[in-house]
């Protein structure tokens, strides 16, 4: 399985890392982007990933354009927000633009695996 992980802090990108590992989640490889922008460029650039893990809070583009912008040429890749966006308005705004799933940072190794357990 490959993800790619898109936050601007590259702290949070490895306790996501980190986090699925403790999961227990077998990762053949980890993708990273620093915002929306560049997490296009890296898929624009032929990279095949199996999930999608996004913040929605970052500079050049947020998350949820980003789902957005993904959707307009992938339907099927799984994107879950990973985020402090928690109110019901926001994951329903997630929900609606494309987004498969919402985890809560802070989150637990044991979130993780209830949200992604399916796609993996």
């Amino acid at each position: 399985m490959r993800v790619l992980i898109v936050d601007d802090s590259s702290v949070m990108r490895k306790i996501v890392t980190r986090g699925l590992r403790q999961a227990g989640f077998k990762i053949d490889e980890i993708l990273e982007a620093g915002d929306g922008q560049k997490a296009l460029e890296v898929l624009a650039g032929g990279a095949k990933v199996d999930l999608i893990l996004s913040d929605w809070n970052m500079p050049n583009m947020d998350g949820l354009t980003l789902v957005k912008e993904v959707r307009k040429k992938d339907t099927d890749t799984p994107i879950v927000m990973v985020t402090t966006e928690g109110g019901e308005g926001k994951v329903n705004e997630a929900m609606t633009s494309g987004a498969n799933g919402h985890i809560k940072k802070p989150f637990t190794p044991d979130t993780l695996q209830a949200t992604l357990g399916k796609y993996f």
